[in-house]
């Protein structure tokens, strides 16, 4: 059964998260700090005040319940999801797929626009959001594909594309190897390739896969912690608004493109909504569920390199295991492309899927 879904935020939990933040316990900082230390308190602080005076969540909540919300239970878990379909009956359907610490709000800025080509299905993965949180193991990304698989079959779709970043990157593919006869393509906004001695590179080539190397010896503390202990990183972030808002505010800092940030009330949104459905745990146990490695994607894939992005993929590597169709690269944007430069994005999706051959 699928039920029309409306985002009604109790004021009593409004109410309580004014008050968490105007009894915040801040640390102190040594002087002279930079991000070296981690988020800097004074800009911590700055958004923690406009969270509490300036924000306005009843704004952002009506403006998203312009979209239409839906839920269906999946393999025993609630799942949230925006369907917005094309005036164009026969158009292709597509499957956007969000990642940490992101949610469906990532593509608000991208649906009108693909709308006009393409039905949109814009799902919250299980523990995120309204699809939260989850409460069993084994939510990983190849769980989740399926789950999109039987949804995408409840909207009567037989044949779609897929598309996603991060996480959804991973759900993305997967979906193209659970469901190979129905997904006709699948694009990706962040795809990890990882060294192969056997491929010959171009210094630029190697020049990124420095990058992965570094970043797979000194993986980041919140990468580390969610996947051994996101129980224990979870009861301080769901307890503290402050602690949610920094765990969150610091990717949207160093992952975007300092010339495409994403506004201060749109990051706010996303953390608000981490908040009000207190996911933090459950989001974070993706870290620990999902395994490492990839499997090959059989179906056609389409790939947008952005130049900030946490890494940069390799062709030539990403050619080993993927029938790569179409790349594009982009000299602005950076991890949340479709917050940070949804022209781009949405023009590179447009691109590849109407570019596929009918079949």
């Amino acid at each position: 059964m699928i039920t029309p879904f409306r985002i009604d935020i109790p004021q009593a939990d409004l109410d309580d998260l004014h008050d968490r933040l105007a009894r915040t316990r801040w640390p102190n900082e040594v002087e002279g700090a930079g991000w070296d230390y981690g988020f800097p308190l004074a800009r911590l602080k700055e958004l923690a005040e406009h969270w509490r005076t300036g924000y306005d969540w009843r704004a952002q909540e009506a403006a998203l319940n312009e979209l239409p919300h839906f839920t269906t239970e999946i393999d025993g878990q609630n799942i949230h999801f925006v369907h917005v379909r094309s005036a164009n009956p026969d158009a292709l359907a597509l499957v956007l797929t969000h990642g940490w610490p992101g949610s469906f709000l990532e593509f608000l800025d991208v649906i009108e626009p693909l709308s006009r080509d393409f039905h949109l299905v814009v799902p919250s993965m299980p523990g995120y959001g309204f699809s939260g949180p989850t409460r069993e193991r084994g939510w990983d990304l190849t769980r989740i594909a399926r789950a999109w698989a039987e949804l995408m079959r409840r909207l009567g779709y037989e044949r779609y594309g897929a598309q996603g970043g991060d996480f959804g990157s991973g759900v993305s593919t997967a979906l193209g190897v659970v469901e190979p006869e129905r997904v006709v393509g699948v694009h990706v906004n962040y795809l990890p390739t990882r060294p192969d001695p056997e491929v010959a590179l171009s210094a630029a080539d190697e020049a990124r896969l420095d990058k992965v190397r570094s970043l797979m010896a000194n993986r980041p503390p919140y990468q580390a912690l969610q996947a051994s202990t996101p129980q224990t990183v979870g009861y301080a972030l769901t307890d503290s608004p402050v602690g949610q808002l920094a765990w969150i505010a610091e990717r949207f800092a160093q992952w975007t493109d300092p010339r495409t940030p994403v506004g201060d009330d749109r990051m706010l949104t996303d953390v608000s909504l981490y908040w009000f459905t207190a996911t933090a745990a459950s989001s974070a146990r993706l870290h620990r569920d999902t395994r490492r490695g990839t499997s090959p994607c059989p179906v056609p894939l389409g790939v947008a390199v952005f130049a900030h992005d946490i890494t940069q993929s390799v062709r030539p590597l990403a050619e080993r295991l993927y029938d790569v169709r179409h790349w594009s690269e982009f000299d602005r944007g950076g991890h949340f492309a479709a917050m940070e430069v949804p022209d781009l994005l949405a023009a590179d999706v447009r691109e590849f899927f109407l570019g596929l051959a009918p079949g």
